[in-house]
């Protein structure tokens, strides 16, 4: 018996099962939603829809509103198995579609994968830093670790669209405390700031996982590495560059200040720099905060080398000059090639500001914390900057 030829299907005729049509995909997508909203497609597909609806009219500090729309976005955003089809879309695997919630069905519809060879392309559900909250479909490849620490990790990756290179910064969303860094940095827009470019969330390995993804500028070098390397050089970084990356970080400053923003972590490692043009962009508003007069805030902030003296006193009321003061070690840091203060905790660290500056006046006690104005601390007098 020869063998039987496999006939190819007409355009007006159905596709089987594992072959859908572009117009079965997009007939199946309005069925998908239109269930969806009735209710058809169980709790995952409702809520699909109610993400949609609610986008505009989401209630001001309403946390469990926010935290349904994280997951829900999550959901879009996660990493599922499956090979793209010919038509660029995830394969329906052997599952009846009346077995899929329509929020699975939207998943395979929204996103396509794709692998250019050894690139591989992910595609998120986003929403713009600044501007519009209307989500969009965000694609980006060739994505590779170039900073962890207990704040999350960082991505360099590259934009498919424009070929621009970003940094996405991945922040587990910790129930415990509250995230300001996306709504302070959606407020922002200055040269010497980095930009939040988009956001979306994604999900953990474990269900109840949501991670915030910030997608950022990205410039290939830090003050901290700068430094470093003139220093293993045993050479000293020019004062023109001093005096051009100090200008702009208190640019930097005076704009965040204006709006009532305290960066709260101002430190070489935070002060992004584009080796070929000298911009300095201020980065990573993980620990930033608006001060309002009156409120308490955390004392226990700011890395060690570059804290505030009101901050080692135990201060909750500070303002924003404690910024200015970090800007101010950083100023002296580059100069010397070392840390000025280098305390090894936070006494030794008190003792080395005293060491360096002289001891506080009464005045300036109670200025930095009342309840240290009475304390006497050994006579010392400041040391002149040559000897430092």
């Amino acid at each position: 018996m020869g063998e039987r030829k496999r006939e190819t299907p007409k355009p007006h005729q159905k596709l089987s099962r594992h072959h859908h049509s572009v117009d079965d995909i997009n007939r199946l997508q309005v069925s998908a939603l239109t269930s969806a909203a009735a209710g058809a497609g169980g709790g995952d597909g409702g809520g699909v829809v109610e993400r949609e609806r609610d986008r505009d009219n989401v209630p001001d500090n309403t946390q469990d509103t926010t935290r349904d729309r994280e997951r829900q976005s999550a959901f879009l955003n996660r990493d599922t198995a499956g090979k793209p089809n010919r038509f660029g879309w995830r394969s329906w695997s052997s599952h009846r579609l009346s077995d899929l919630s329509a929020r699975k069905v939207l998943d395979w519809l929204r996103e396509p994968s794709s692998n250019k060879g050894n690139s591989r392309v992910t595609t998120v559900v986003a929403t713009p830093g600044q501007g519009s909250d209307r989500t969009q479909q965000v694609s980006y490849s060739d994505s590779k670790i170039i900073g962890n620490g207990n704040f999350g990790v960082v991505y360099q990756a590259k934009l498919c669209d424009s070929g621009e290179q970003i940094a996405i910064k991945k922040v587990l969303q910790d129930k415990r405390f509250k995230n300001r860094e996306l709504q302070i940095m959606r407020k922002l827009g200055h040269c010497n700031v980095v930009m939040l470019k988009y956001f979306f969330y994604s999900s953990g390995d474990q269900s109840e996982e949501v991670y915030l993804n910030l997608v950022l500028e990205y410039l290939p070098e830090t003050v901290h590495k700068l430094a470093r390397r003139y220093k293993s050089n045993r050479q000293t970084i020019p004062i023109s560059f001093i005096k051009l990356y100090m200008y702009q970080l208190f640019r930097a400053l005076g704009y965040i200040h204006s709006l009532g923003v305290c960066h709260r972590d101002i430190k070489p490692p935070n002060l992004l720099v584009d080796p070929e043009t000298g911009v300095l962009k201020l980065i990573d508003f993980g620990s930033a905060k608006v001060l309002s007069a009156g409120e308490v805030n955390v004392a226990y902030i700011c890395s060690r080398y570059y804290r505030a003296p009101e901050l080692i006193f135990g201060a909750t009321d500070y303002t924003t000059s404690i910024d200015v003061w970090s800007a101010g070690c950083v100023l002296a840091e580059l100069l010397l090639g070392r840390p000025i203060f280098a305390g090894d905790n936070s006494v030794n660290q008190l003792v080395e500001v005293i060491r360096q500056l002289g001891t506080p006046t009464r005045e300036q006690l109670a200025q930095m914390n009342p309840n240290y104005k009475d304390t006497r601390f050994p006579e010392m007098r400041a040391r002149p900057w040559h000897k430092s």
